[in-house]
């Protein structure tokens, strides 16, 4: 297997000694959680992963965060809620500035015009040409629903 270097990973685990000596356990709590998902990333795969790939665990970590913030705030309770704000504030802190809507726009601009797009036929071909444009800065469904309405005012 080939050494490949990963400064997000040396900084998690600099990060992780850091949290230890601190007793800072929301941090460290989460620091492990990712880097338990690094390495069965890295096993699953028999690869080593680079900051991409430490990057895409990051954000799998930060989606299943969001999509159960729904049902903590339905929940009523508020101490959970600003736990798991708290965990996707340390989670963001790890991941590559994000893109403005505007910036994603422009890349979807680009991509439609690369793809000739025409119709919401043609979203798959779109998305092939952004995803990885935007991969890991900026949420996929904010980046589907720019797609949708974009090929729906072209239409």
């Amino acid at each position: 297997m080939p050494v490949v270097s990963s400064a997000l990973k040396e900084r998690l685990a600099q990060d992780l000694k850091e949290c230890l000596k601190s007793r800072d356990t929301l941090r460290k709590d989460m620091v492990q959680i990712v880097r338990a998902g690094v390495l069965q990333a890295e096993k699953d795969g028999q690869v080593t992963l680079d900051d991409a790939g430490v990057t895409e665990v990051i954000s799998r970590e930060l989606k299943k965060r969001y999509d159960v913030m729904p049902d903590y705030e339905r929940s009523g309770r508020q101490d959970s809620l600003e736990n798991l704000n708290r965990q996707i504030a340390i989670l963001k802190e790890y991941l590559p500035e994000q893109l403005s809507p505007d910036e994603v726009s422009a890349i979807i601009l680009d991509a439609v015009n690369e793809s000739g797009a025409a119709s919401m036929k043609d979203m798959g071909k779109v998305m092939q040409l952004v995803s990885p444009k935007v991969k890991g800065r900026a949420d996929g469904k904010t980046v589907a629903a720019l797609v949708r309405k974009l090929l729906s005012e072209k239409q």
